[in-house]
């Protein structure tokens, strides 16, 4: 298990992001076969650019955090689109959230989770990904809870799991590296505040944009790996 690190850096955008997070992926050995997975919507366009600089396809994976009551943005867990649930226990236990409190909220997030697999992809299938390399990529890791849910989806079945993301809580980083064969992160700032502190412009992702993304890519480099692998 590795990550790697640099100083703490400011992204101009999540593009600007998957630039330099792409530099750190397209070391990795045997990509020949990887594909890359962005957790919409924040993530894709950072996958975006690590798949363009690595020639590899790009995908989504959809992960929902499940937002406390009163309090969306703090993630009582996250489920992903095969159906797996994360919880984070101790925001459970610190404001008292019964068992049906949780369950209506994951059970909406499934739905929204469906709604999203139509939005992005249309008609097309999920992508394959049984034994092959598989790198999920996020905008930053405060949590963590959507990227071990996304893990915890892909990894019974891929060959190789890669958590990337260009910021992250150290802290968070390090508990990653259970769920993941690699974790890498540009930059681990300290403090960690928020994954926004990382970016000048961290305006939201729209459906729109993720869906313009994955058609960029599958015109400008298609769905297949190269046959030559990584583009190191």
């Amino acid at each position: 298990m590795r990550w790697w690190t640099t100083t703490a850096m400011l992204f101009q955008d999540r593009r600007d992001a998957g630039r330099v997070l792409a530099q750190l992926v397209a070391k990795l050995p045997d990509l020949q076969d990887a594909i890359v997975l962005g957790l919409p919507r924040g993530g894709v366009p950072v996958a975006f650019e690590v798949a363009r600089t690595c020639q590899l396809p790009l995908d989504i994976l959809v992960v929902r955090k499940l937002g406390a009551p009163g309090q969306r943005e703090l993630a009582m867990g996250a489920v992903a689109s095969s159906g797996i649930v994360v919880r984070n226990p101790e925001v459970l236990l610190e404001l008292h959230v019964t068992d049906a409190v949780l369950r209506a909220v994951t059970e909406r997030e499934l739905r929204e989770v469906e709604r999203c697999e139509r939005a992005y992809r249309g008609d097309l299938p999920p992508p394959t990904i049984e034994g092959r390399t598989v790198i999920l990529v996020d905008d930053g890791l405060a949590t963590g809870a959507s990227m071990k849910a996304a893990a915890r989806a892909v990894r019974p079945i891929a060959c190789q799991v890669v958590i990337a993301v260009p910021a992250g809580a150290r802290t968070v980083c390090c508990e990653l590296q259970g769920e993941a064969d690699r974790v890498i992160c540009a930059a681990m700032p300290e403090p960690f505040v928020a994954v926004s502190q990382c970016y000048g412009d961290f305006e939201p992702t729209s459906d729109e944009e993720v869906r313009t993304l994955l058609l960029q890519a599958r015109r400008e480099w298609g769905s297949r790996p190269p046959a030559s692998g990584s583009s190191e």
